[in-house]
Parts: C-alpha cells; structure tokens; sequence
C-alpha cells in the first residue's frame, strides 16, 4: 500500500512523509493539489452529513427534516420543483442505493456511504491467467462500459485519500476501515447525471438527477466487482465509503478539479458522480491528464456568484479554513460545507445551482459548445471566458416545463 493508514491513535512520522513526498511528489503536482506536511488523512466522522447526526453546529431540526424527506415524500412546499410529485421522484430515484445501503444497518454499515459494499459472490478459487495487463485494462474498462459506467479510468492506490476511520452507523463511533490485503489498483467510473433534471435546480424534482446515478452506480459497481472476483481476483465495490473520491478521479486520468468542489470532466463537466472498485487485479494506472480546466477556473467565478448561501470561494486555492470538515494540509478551493449543507436542508433537498450554471456543462452535440470548450481548456481561455460572459448563465429550466415535455 502506498501510505500507512493514520487508523485512529496512529501518527504520521516525519520518515513517512519523507517517504510520500520521494513517491508522489511529482504526480500531486499533476492532480492540481499541493500537498503540505501538515497532511492528515479525512476522518469521515467529520464528513459534514455525518456532522449532522452528532454535531450540534450542524445538527438540527432542519436537517433532521432534511434525511426524513428522503424516506416518505413531505408536504409540497412552496415554489415549483417542491410538490409531493416532485419529491416522490427523487425517492423513488433512490430507491436501489437505498436498498444496498441498508442491508448492513445491523452490523453499523452503511454499504456504499459509511461503509464498503459487502461482496455477494466470493473470489474463484481458480485464477485466470494474465498475461498481457495493458490487454487487461482495456478489457475491464469495455465491461465496465457495458454494464453502465460512461467513463473508466484506472489508478494505483494511494491511501493518503483513505478515510482514517469509517463510521459505526450504530452510535457513531469510529470503526476501522481496511481493504483485503493485496489490493493495488482503484478502477474509478464516472456516471453522468442527466442535462434536463440537472437544468432544474434548485428543486427536489433535479434531485432525482442524484439519486438515479446512485442506483445506477450501486448495480453497476457491484456488477464489476463480481466479475473481477470470478476472474479470481479481489475486487471491492465503493462508493462514497472508504476513501475520497475527488482525488483518485483526478489520478485516473477524468477531470480536474474546480472552484465549484467538483471533478470537472471533458465530456460532462461537472455533472458527474463517481464510484470505485479496489482491486488487486494487475493493470496498468492512467496518468491525470493537464486539461487546462482549473486554469480556466483561476479567472471564474460564476459558481460562487450563483450560491445563494455564499459557501464557494472566490479567491485563489488555498490551504483552507480550520473546519473539521475540510481536509488538513491541502492547497485548493474549499467550501464552507455548513452554510452549504444549510441551505440544503433548508430546502429538504440537495442544490447543486453551482454545477449547473458551470460553463462546462454542457451537451457538447453543438460545434459551438465544441468549439467553446477548445477555446476554454487553451491559450484561448480568456476569449472563453468573454464568450461564457457575453453569453451569461442559462436560465433555470422551469420544473412545471419539465413535466410537461413528456416522452
């Protein structure tokens, strides 16, 4: 494993940083990170919807509110986008990444968020020969392909961006978080969420926009994940559990990381999730690619602008805010993650208002959004950023109008 994991009581000495800057000092550079000695791995327990069940400056009735929503549809509330239709939609569009999610409740595990997606099938005892893992990795990412994922990137694993400690669902304490041994690659796949719902938020009706890839990538992780261990090779289906997602994308090679807290990808933008599968199957890892999107971000400020609790930076990437739910000793764009989830609760529903107003999100069926995109991730930026300017944000489409387009 690339970096000892910081399991609670554990300290990171100075010969493992040396260590970590002699591995990946280099390639930290290409993720867009710069990476302080000052690093501590992500302690879940502080992720912020975690906060929220035991952290008084998060928890209240508003969030409480917040996840009963997600169980039995509430009274519609006001303005379009928050009818009892609208919210059973969402539901419903949760409703398969609920049902993996629960299964582990009794033991404390909430497979896919608070913990790994507990395998269904075991590993074949007989291996099927490799003999060529260039042939290999192409081959995983055209399965991967056709159970769903449209995009597959693959990268070795770096345990910096493991969660210290995964949490106990049962009382919120910490749990250890470990993989099999002789897990060295992740395979990331991004799932893209759909342009029309997207165009909608903020308003329970876009959520269902979330909820649908989750489902979708809870099948479509532990379809891959099958298969890897019938080839006799372990492989372990992930979620939001485990480890950050954001960095191991940016690793595999399928965006870069922008002011709006997001991997921004080439053909999606912004309007992706992300899932993972840990295996020990021999592949060969992409690099991340030098995209030009987060140059393009440096001179943009549209996200911020457009949010209405005011939690995205404006400024320059920094090492962020002493806030238990940012991660330590990383230079980048940091959100203040309770006026962001606020918000959310507030509104019974997610609000990704930052993601759709991102000037890469777009269709990219048109040349001119084809074109734009060459201009933005170029020496050209600027006449990108004076088109998006002269363009300005697209207007939110109407959820009623949504509705009504029928088939």
């Amino acid at each position: 494993m690339a970096w000892p994991r910081n399991a609670p009581g554990a300290d990171i000495t100075d010969a493992m940083r040396d260590d970590w800057e002699r591995r990946f000092g280099a390639s930290d550079k290409a993720l867009g990170f710069e990476v302080g000695r000052d690093f501590q791995p992500f302690e879940q327990m502080n992720d912020i919807f975690t906060r929220a069940f035991w952290d008084d400056a998060v928890k209240s009735d508003d969030s409480t509110a917040f996840f009963d929503s997600y169980r039995v549809a509430p009274e519609a509330r006001k303005g379009h986008g928050f009818s009892q239709k609208d919210f059973a939609l969402r539901n419903a569009s949760w409703i398969i990444s609920d049902l993996i999610s629960n299964r582990g409740a009794e033991m404390g595990m909430r497979e896919g968020f608070q913990a790994a997606i507990v395998a269904d099938t075991p590993v074949a005892e007989r291996q099927v020969p490799i003999t060529d893992a260039r042939a290999e990795t192409a081959e995983i990412k055209r399965i991967a392909r056709l159970f769903g994922a449209d995009l597959v990137g693959v990268t070795e694993v770096d345990e910096r961006w493991h969660y210290g400690a995964r949490v106990d669902t049962r009382d919120l304490s910490p749990a250890e978080n470990s993989l099999p041994d002789g897990i060295t690659h992740v395979i990331v796949m991004a799932h893209a969420m759909d342009f029309d719902l997207v165009e909608t938020y903020p308003s329970a009706l876009a959520g269902a926009s979330t909820g649908r890839e989750y489902s979708h990538e809870a099948a479509i992780c532990i379809q891959l994940a099958a298969y890897i261990r019938g080839l006799g090779h372990q492989a372990v289906a992930s979620m939001n559990d485990t480890a950050l997602v954001i960095p191991y994308a940016i690793k595999a090679g399928l965006g870069e990381y922008g002011r709006n807290q997001m991997v921004i990808t080439p053909e999606f933008g912004p309007r992706v999730r992300f899932s993972k599968i840990f295996t020990s199957l021999p592949l060969i890892a992409d690099a991340p690619k030098p995209l030009g999107i987060t140059a393009y971000c440096h001179g943009c400020t549209i996200c911020a602008d457009a949010c209405p609790p005011r939690a995205l930076p404006k400024g320059a990437p920094d090492f962020g805010p002493d806030n238990p739910s940012c991660i330590t000793g990383v230079k980048k764009w940091s959100a203040d993650c309770e006026k962001c989830f606020g918000y959310w609760a507030k509104l019974r529903t997610d609000c990704a208002i930052c993601m759709r107003v991102c000037p890469f999100n777009r269709r990219y069926d048109r040349w001119q959004d084809r074109a734009w995109r060459w201009l933005a991730t170029g020496r050209w930026r600027r006449l990108a950023q004076a088109w998006a300017a002269r363009a300005g944000v697209r207007a939110r489409l109407k959820p009623q109008d949504w509705w009504q387009r029928g088939g």
